[in-house]
């Protein structure tokens, strides 16, 4: 099966059909659903009038015609937040038993939003594909990055090296067919030079962590990489709410003997609650089923390219929320990250207008309009 390589990140977000619009939407219903359950709960809010505000606002909500900037910096704070989420969470459980319970509640959720759509599920290779996906993508992924962070590699550290996730997808794609512009190059490398920027100052030694947690760390990169290149080749044909679905559930499955080495510690605590909730709401389900229909649209270089954002919003969210340092350094790394997204994601010139060239001066100018031919008149005029 050959890589799409639209144009333009635009198309890539362009609705295909309705069927796409009404996928993404059910995702986001579950999102708000989640959220103001969660709004309800910690701020006990049941005579508030956001209870339905939210509701109403998703059944209005067309995804179809949202810009694509509107829909990219969503996925870049979503799925942001939910780096400082997990460092709550991993404050009250043991790092596989959260990612257990997270994509084990975000694969009941995608199963029941498929069953009650009656969205069709993937069999045979579609099946086979979505696992493969959900094995690298998640239980791969998180599984290596939580256990290197439960170890004591460094977080700044962690979110370096996964920030050259677009160069190692970028290379990769070229054996796809998936080609680089020497301006995308540019910005690639303005992206990780932003990424550097934003979290050099919180690169250290860390309190532990040996060999074995820092491949670990290379390991989610590869996994990161190798699973978005994978899910654009072979498993974005599916339907978004069943897809995830299988992922979720595979993922589940695979961390599960983990977490009952672990002895499945995990407090009850409202902290834990909340940020448990958050990632499954917020980030696997809404973040998730973004970057699902983006990577489905568009070409994996203009989609990963975002992923240069996420280390510098994340220095920024905790600030906001767990109150850390922000200094000039890190804004000058949002800064030079998001130039870097600006100039890898800038559409190809097309071939027409390539072909063409600029206009020559002749086919500027206006002829003089044609005189109206006079009538002759068919007896003398007196």
């Amino acid at each position: 099966m050959a890589v799409e390589t639209p144009g333009r990140l635009g198309e890539a977000l362009a609705a295909r059909d309705l069927d796409e619009g009404a996928q993404l939407l059910e995702a986001i219903h579950g999102t708000v659903a989640g959220c103001a359950m969660v709004i309800c709960v910690c701020a006990s809010l049941s005579q508030s009038p956001s209870s339905t505000i939210l509701p109403l606002m998703a059944d209005r909500l067309d995804i179809g015609r949202l810009p694509a900037g509107v829909l990219g910096a969503a996925f870049v704070v979503l799925w942001s937040t939910g780096y400082p989420a997990a460092r709550i969470a991993l404050d009250h459980a043991a790092p596989f038993t959260v990612l257990v319970l997270r994509f084990g509640c975000a694969g009941l959720i995608y199963a029941a939003l498929a069953q009650w759509g009656r969205a069709s599920w993937p069999r045979g290779r579609a099946a086979l594909h979505s696992a493969v996906v959900g094995t690298l993508q998640l239980a791969l992924q998180f599984g290596c990055l939580y256990f290197a962070a439960a170890q004591g590699v460094n977080v700044g550290l962690i979110a370096l090296i996964i920030g050259t996730m677009p160069i190692v997808t970028a290379l990769a794609g070229l054996v796809l067919g998936e080609g680089v512009r020497p301006l995308q190059w540019f910005g690639l490398a303005c992206g990780f030079a932003g990424v550097a920027l934003a979290v050099g100052e919180g690169i250290g030694p860390g309190h532990g962590g040996g060999a074995g947690a820092y491949l670990a760390v290379v390991g989610g990169l590869l996994a990161l990489s190798a699973g978005t290149l994978y899910q654009k080749r072979f498993g974005s044909d599916v339907d978004l709410r069943s897809g995830l679905a299988v992922q979720n559930v595979v993922g589940t499955l695979l961390l599960l003997p983990f977490a009952l080495h672990e002895g499945w510690r995990v407090d009850a605590s409202a902290e834990l609650l909340g940020s448990l909730t958050w990632m499954v709401a917020v980030n696997s389900l809404a973040a998730f089923a973004l970057f699902f229909v983006l990577l489905r649209r568009g070409a994996v270089n203009r989609v990963t390219t975002l992923f240069f954002l996420m280390p510098p919003v994340t220095a920024l969210i905790d600030h906001l929320v767990l109150g850390d340092p922000f200094s000039v350094q890190k804004v000058a790394g949002i800064s030079v990250a998001a130039l870097g997204v600006y100039l890898a994601t800038r559409p190809a010139p097309s071939r027409h207008a390539r072909a063409a060239g600029p206009r020559p001066a002749a086919a500027l100018t206006v002829s003089a309009p044609r005189l109206a031919t006079p009538r002759s008149c068919p007896t003398p005029c007196r």
